[in-house]
């Protein structure tokens, strides 16, 4: 499997791809320099946990109650003040050591083996008449498997694992390792390329061992962590660091926007791996880097765990992960808008447009309004808001802070789950036309929350496209919505269906691409 990159870096070991953290572009960003604040007392490096004597390994409790690894954890704010937080200020205080913290936790960092069936590539002689008469089908090459290594965090006793989606995206076969050896077959039990999450079911008897779930929103700057994965597959490696930025948005990497900046080492292999306070708790799952070469150059990024725990209970749940239905778009603030409505400085989600009938209607927002806080939190961009109702959940409401006009007020806003109206009616296009082995599905806010379009698109959205189809040949890709075909809109996918079935001299269509509408002529 190759990493998920913006500038592709294939890595090999051993003969096997390294599916390590995604690696960004080559583009700046700006640094910072924090100076590393220890902890007061030893007491704070060795986290409390529980030994299981059936599985040999300590099993981790949260809540002081077995078999709930996913509720958050405990809100010690007393215990994070600012006066129990200060620099080393003796010999004996710089040689404490992380040694009991990762005694209790490394058990639960596991490798990820995904394996996938690749089709070998064809010789030009394959399909010729004349040669296979005299060779039959000796030109054909068997498929080969390709593999790939990544890291994952066990977080529930009876086998429940979190990676990234892009350790297994398109694996026939993934298999997870202990340190100790061990290795098990799993299952995928959901997975999401928008927030890189997945979800793997060990095949095995347990209990597992596991580390709790933190509450990420605890984190600060300056915090210390660590990273624990399989670099490279050498083997179990752990790297410490501080959490060097919160909440970084539009890094490149994919939907999500809401990332834990870290200078914890990590490496190729490392995808998936565990990002552990210094409770032994799980704040983050690491997931990308940003690199010139392909290794670590300390500025790494994880998915906050407060997003884990909500993707895990959905799958939990038997689930897929589905982000609410607001009714609304949001836009950032920028510092002409933040001048015109009196705001001290950029920050917030600009209400850019209202649904009819949707949630945020109904909570009466509207357009211009300006959201400051979700649920007592500061809201800096869109996709902080976004980060907010995806991991509440559906079925939950927030309060928001919403400046609308010369005045603040607090609404009541419901999470709904996003309505599939009209049907998705799914039709795979056939025939000699420029549609030809499309798969399209009509619009609905569901579909659009699918493909991260606009919820208010209406029309047909092209869903997959076959390899070495026709669809594929004129430049189709999945995403674009299919506006008019030779002058006729295609309001549904029955339309398009009956258009693609006609017969003409030559074809012009009209398709929405990321914003932007193309026009394309086939004679």
């Amino acid at each position: 499997m190759k990493l998920k990159i913006l500038a592709l870096v294939a890595i090999s070991f051993a003969g096997t791809a390294l599916t390590g953290p995604a690696v960004l572009a080559d583009t700046p960003l700006s640094q910072r320099h924090v100076l590393p604040i220890a902890t007061e007392a030893p007491a704070l490096v060795a986290p409390k946990g529980s030994q299981s004597e059936e599985s040999g390994a300590e099993t981790r409790q949260t809540d002081g109650k077995a078999g709930q690894p996913l509720s958050l954890a405990a809100n010690d704010r007393a215990g994070r003040s600012d006066e129990a937080k200060r620099v080393p200020s003796s010999a004996a205080e710089i040689k404490l050591s992380f040694a009991p913290l990762v005694k209790e936790t490394a058990p639960a960092v596991v490798n990820v083996y995904a394996a996938r069936q690749v089709s070998a590539r064809r010789s030009p002689f394959a399909d010729d008449p004349f040669f296979g008469q005299f060779f039959g089908n000796r030109f054909d090459s068997p498929p080969r498997m390709e593999q790939s290594l990544g890291s994952g965090v066990i977080v529930d006793p009876s086998g429940l694992v979190v990676t990234n989606n892009h350790v297994v995206e398109g694996a026939d076969e993934v298999k997870i390792g202990f340190a100790d050896g061990r290795e098990f077959e799993t299952k995928v039990l959901s997975k999401d390329a928008t927030v890189d999450l997945a979800v793997l079911k060990i095949e095995g008897a347990g209990p597992f061992p596991t580390i709790p779930v933190a509450d990420s929103d605890d984190l600060e700057t300056g915090d210390l962590v660590l990273a624990i994965g399989n670099p490279f597959g050498i083997g179990q490696t752990v790297t410490n660091g501080i959490v060097s930025a919160l909440a970084r948005n539009h890094i490149g990497v994919n939907d999500f926007g809401f990332f834990i900046q870290t200078d914890a080492a990590i490496n190729p292999g490392n995808s998936g791996g565990a990002l552990i306070d210094m409770k032994g708790q799980l704040v983050g799952i690491n997931s990308s880097i940003y690199s010139r070469s392909g290794g670590s150059n300390g500025i790494g990024f994880a998915i906050p765990s407060n997003m884990v725990a909500t993707f895990v209970r959905a799958a939990k749940n038997g689930g897929t992960f589905e982000r609410p239905f607001i009714g609304a778009d949001f836009a950032p603030v920028t510092s002409d808008i933040a001048d015109a409505l009196g705001l001290d400085r950029p920050t917030g989600a600009l209400v850019r447009a209202v649904y009819p009938k949707g949630p945020a209607e109904k909570a009466g927002l509207k357009v211009g309004d300006v959201v400051l806080k979700c649920d007592g939190r500061e809201i800096a961009t869109p996709d902080a808001l976004n980060y907010r109702f995806a991991t509440l959940g559906i079925g939950k409401s927030v309060e928001l802070d919403v400046l609308s006009g010369d005045r603040t007020e607090t609404v009541s806003l419901s999470l709904d789950e996003p309505p599939e109206i009209p049907a998705r009616d799914a039709r795979t296009i056939k025939g000699r036309n420029p549609f030809a082995g499309a798969t399209v599905y009509n619009l609905s806010p569901r579909v659009a929350g699918e493909f991260k379009l606009p919820q208010d698109a209406k029309g047909v959205v092209v869903a997959e496209v076959a390899p070495r189809s026709l669809a594929r040949r004129f430049g189709l890709k999945k995403g674009d919505i299919v506006l008019d075909v030779n002058g006729e809109d295609v309001d549904s996918t029955k339309t398009l269906a009956a258009i693609a079935g006609e017969t003409y001299r030559g074809w012009q269509f009209d398709i929405e691409r990321d914003g932007r509408r193309l026009t394309q002529v086939v004679r």
